[in-house]
Parts: structure tokens; C-alpha cells; sequence
């Protein structure tokens, strides 16, 4: 998230934008990555469950990850030309839900969005907090097509380690008490 932990409004949506699937793209995405034969031959996926060519769930995701990413720069760049600092994100430490529940077919037009549903400060990480988020995609029917939950780290604008704590981030730099502590972790 380009925002500061600090700015983060639960349940906010953030529309990512949208994505036409072509046939072809499918097909070379399933090649690649996912080659299984209902995202890669017409003519046997039309005998599959799913009556035709369907995308692989990770195009799916792969996708909507990637128009997340586009739509947070976007919104970095938006802020420093306001004048504003943008928050620091960092990396995610996993996730907890991932769903398909209706094949995306070659010509679905599939929208996107981002929702931070809850955040709370770090345990192991002074300075940071996790924020709780969810990717959800609808076909051009209304029909949800893909879920993900995930947490993502944003970094506290306005954090001040205590004195315990730069006393202890000061004594884990030197050799002798860092290896230590190091072992006995």
C-alpha cells in the first residue's frame, strides 16, 4: 500500500482497473505456466466439464496481482505530485484464502479491486504494521471469478523506537553480542 499505516481506512475499495482475456493469451499464459489441456486445446477442453477453453486460476491471479501493483504505483506517483511522501510497503508474509469459483472464458472482461479489511501492529517488526487485504474480480456478468486474502507489511509514519529498542538494535550490530544473540535464537 503507498499509504502510510497510519492513513489506512479499513474497508476502503480500490478499483484496479480491468482485463479482457483473448484466447490466445490463455493459451500462451497455460504453455508457460499452467499446461493443463483445458486452458491449452479447444477442441479437447470443449469435452471438459467446463464446455470450452477456460484460464488458468493463476492467470486469474496473476493478473489481478499485477493490475494491484500498477494501480499502487499510480497512486505513489499521484501523491509525490501532490507534494505528499508516500508510505513505505513491504513484502507479505502469506496468505490465507485463494478461490476460483467461475472459469474466466476467452472474451471475459474480468474487473478488478483491492480491500484492506483489517490491519494491526507487527509483533516481530517495531515500526510496522500488517494490513489485511483482499483481491476480488467479478466477470462483466456480475459473477465473482477470483478471491485472494493476503497480508501485506506498511511501514508507520510516524514510529519512534523506544529507548529499550535502539539500545537493543545498537548491541545486535556488534559482532560479539549480535552472534550470540544470533545462536541462541
Amino acid at each position: 500500500m503507498t499509504r502510510w499505516y497510519e492513513n489506512i481506512v479499513l474497508d476502503e475499495v480500490f478499483d484496479l482497473g480491468q482485463h479482457t482475456f483473448g484466447q490466445n493469451e490463455i493459451i500462451r499464459f497455460a504453455q508457460a505456466y499452467d499446461p493443463q489441456y483445458f486452458h491449452l486445446d479447444p477442441s479437447l477442453a470443449t469435452h471438459s466439464h467446463f464446455g470450452g477453453i477456460v484460464a488458468s486460476g493463476w492467470h486469474t491471479a496473476a493478473v489481478g496481482h499485477g493490475k494491484m501493483v500498477d494501480a499502487l504505483e499510480a497512486e505513489e506517483a499521484k501523491l509525490r505530485a501532490q507534494g505528499e511522501e508516500p508510505g513505505v510497503s513491504g513484502p507479505s508474509p502469506g496468505g490465507s484464502k485463494i478461490e476460483f469459483p467461475a472459469p474466466v472464458r476467452p472474451g471475459d472482461t474480468i474487473r478488478y479491486a483491492l480491500t484492506v479489511y483489517d490491519k494491526r501492529l507487527s509483533n516481530s517488526l517495531p515500526g510496522w504494521g500488517l494490513l489485511f487485504n483482499r483481491i476480488t474480480a467479478w466477470n462483466q456478468h456480475g459473477k465473482p471469478v477470483y478471491l485472494s486474502e493476503f497480508v501485506g507489511f506498511s511501514k508507520l509514519r510516524d514510529y519512534r523506537p523506544t529507548l529499550g529498542t535502539r539500545v537493543l538494535l545498537a548491541l545486535i550490530k556488534l559482532p560479539l553480542i549480535g552472534g550470540w544473540l544470533k545462536r541462541r535464537a
